[in-house]
């Protein structure tokens, strides 16, 4: 009788050799085609990241640009500090009574003496909530920019004590703080405003900055109401944000401008000035750089 063997047989070692060596080859291959889409590909995602950053933090200083007070954008004194810039932030406005009405109602804001009180031509709390004037913000009248102008010093702008209904219907009455030594104490305003319009500006921040220090962008927020003297025009970017209080808005920033331009002569000379951004950053060997110009209106 005749046994039969029964043998398998598997991949030999150079075989496997032979498979593994071809596998490699054949991924470094694929490699060489592939390296080159995805380096794009993370160049553009680095790319896309940078100029979302930058597009987000001008966008953010053009917005509060805009909402700046009158005449109150400024660059450091000394020649060449155009990396940083300031001003008075607001965060609404309204128009005062000037006259009473027939039937002799109503409370003006007097130009002639020291008022405590007047009435707004408008309800207050139907405004949005951001928008409502609260205790402690400041009231600003005809901020034109010349010496009696200048809210930095103070005499165009008074402290906000209380918020109630006006002595007219549709109105709100806004009482002042008491006189005193402070910046925005009580006292006679120097100069009506044309168009009987005021500027609010917030309680929290009365001065705003944006500056470039190092590789970041920050914006700078300064509470002056407690100052006896004026905030007078920083000679350098360290004088304008010493002492503030900072927050992040970019980095990784590599070149940097912020620049005002004050309006020309000709038409509308003293309306309109424009704050020009210019910011590049980098990342990981790629960068970008944006430009953005923001308006600034200086009507009073």
């Amino acid at each position: 009788m005749v046994s039969r063997i029964h043998t398998s047989r598997g991949f030999t070692l150079i075989e496997a050799i032979m498979v593994i060596a071809i596998t490699g080859i054949l991924a470094g291959m694929v490699a060489v085609f592939i390296k080159a889409p995805v380096d794009s590909y993370m160049d553009m995602s680095r790319r896309a990241e940078l100029t979302d950053v930058a597009d987000t933090a001008v966008r953010r200083m053009a917005r509060d640009i805009r909402l700046a007070l009158p005449n109150s954008v400024r660059n450091p004194s000394a020649a060449g500090a155009d990396q940083c810039v300031e001003f008075m932030p607001t965060r609404t406005g309204g128009r005062y009574r000037a006259a009473q009405t027939a039937a002799l109602t109503g409370d003006i804001l007097d130009f002639s003496t020291t008022d405590a009180s007047f009435d707004m031509l408008s309800v207050n709390n139907s405004l949005p909530v951001s928008e409502q004037i609260t205790a402690n913000d400041i009231i600003v009248v005809y901020n034109d920019g010349s010496s009696g102008g200048n809210a930095y010093a103070g005499g165009n702008a008074i402290r906000v004590s209380s918020v109630a209904a006006g002595d007219t219907t549709g109105t709100t009455k806004i009482n002042f703080v008491a006189t005193g030594t402070t910046l925005f104490a009580r006292k006679t305003l120097p100069s009506a405003s044309p168009a009987n319009r005021f500027q609010v500006v917030p309680s929290n921040e009365q001065v705003v900055s944006y500056a470039c220090s190092g590789n970041s962008l920050l914006r700078y927020s300064r509470d002056i109401s407690t100052r006896t003297t004026a905030w007078a025009q920083p000679a350098t970017c360290a004088d304008m944000t010493g002492g503030a209080t900072a927050a992040t808005l970019a980095t990784n920033v590599t070149s940097c401008s912020i620049r005002y331009e004050p309006p020309g002569t000709g038409t509308g000379a003293g309306r309109y000035g424009i704050v020009s951004i210019s910011l590049g950053m980098t990342q990981a060997g790629e960068s970008v750089n944006l430009y953005h110009q923001a308006k600034v209106d200086n009507t009073p």
